[in-house]
């Protein structure tokens, strides 16, 4: 037992040594013969994301009616025949109007900024379980129905495709704004006290000031002087 215990700590050490090696390595050392590069089938079948101007989306196309159909059969046992959510499965509809509100309700139409993403997410990862089972046509149908349950569309023969997809706006997504922040890693401009440092903290906030406490503290299961 004592020898293979020693053994295998030696074969860590020099698997731990290999690696440092291979990663101090410079780019120009050249290939270090690891994997296979990967075929254009692979490749392809990795590269389905859809972005926000249209880029990546498929040739494809489905009706709002068609949609509801496919949704009822493959979506509707965790998110609702209307995208109200079933359980805790998360709500795909209404919320319209609540965000600045103090329960705000994330749904396609009212936080989403763009039709890209309802697509992207239905196409790659949906239904759960069973994630890219869906065809193109299937998924612009859904898409489709979806917009119909947040009222982006108010024609039940809507039908989605490439070519009218980035015509559709979602109602937030003029919430969002470009992040023009430096790149750069942010530092700490401020002295960093080494010796002598304050020890005591004082509480200058409290939770029910800022009002992230609920104001039944019974309720909550808080104590009450």
């Amino acid at each position: 037992m004592g020898a293979w215990k020693m053994s295998r700590s030696l074969k860590s050490a020099a698997l731990v040594l290999a690696l440092a090696v291979v990663g101090s390595m410079p780019a120009s050392a050249g290939k270090l013969g690891l994997g296979t590069p990967a075929t254009s089938e692979e490749v392809a079948g990795w590269d389905i994301d859809v972005r926000p101007d249209g880029q990546g989306l498929p040739e494809g196309r489905g009706t709002v009616a068609e949609g509801e159909a496919i949704f009822s059969e493959q979506c509707a046992a965790c998110h609702g025949d209307f995208g109200e959510g079933a359980g805790r499965w998360p709500v795909l509809a209404g919320g319209a109007g609540s965000l600045s509100s103090h329960d705000p309700v994330k749904t396609i139409g009212s936080y989403w900024p763009y039709l890209s993403t309802v697509y992207d997410y239905v196409y790659r990862a949906m239904p759960f379980g069973n994630a890219q089972s869906l065809s193109p046509d299937e998924t612009y149908a859904i898409v489709a129905y979806l917009l119909y349950l947040n009222d982006v569309v108010t024609d039940e023969e809507f039908e989605l495709s490439k070519e009218n997809f980035s015509s559709i706006k979602m109602p937030n997504e003029d919430g969002f704004i470009d992040d023009t922040r430096s790149e750069e890693p942010m530092k700490a401009t401020a002295e960093l006290c080494m010796t002598d440092c304050k020890t005591d903290v004082k509480i200058t906030k409290r939770a029910r000031i800022i009002d992230v406490t609920p104001e039944d503290e019974e309720a909550a299961g808080m104590s009450v002087d």
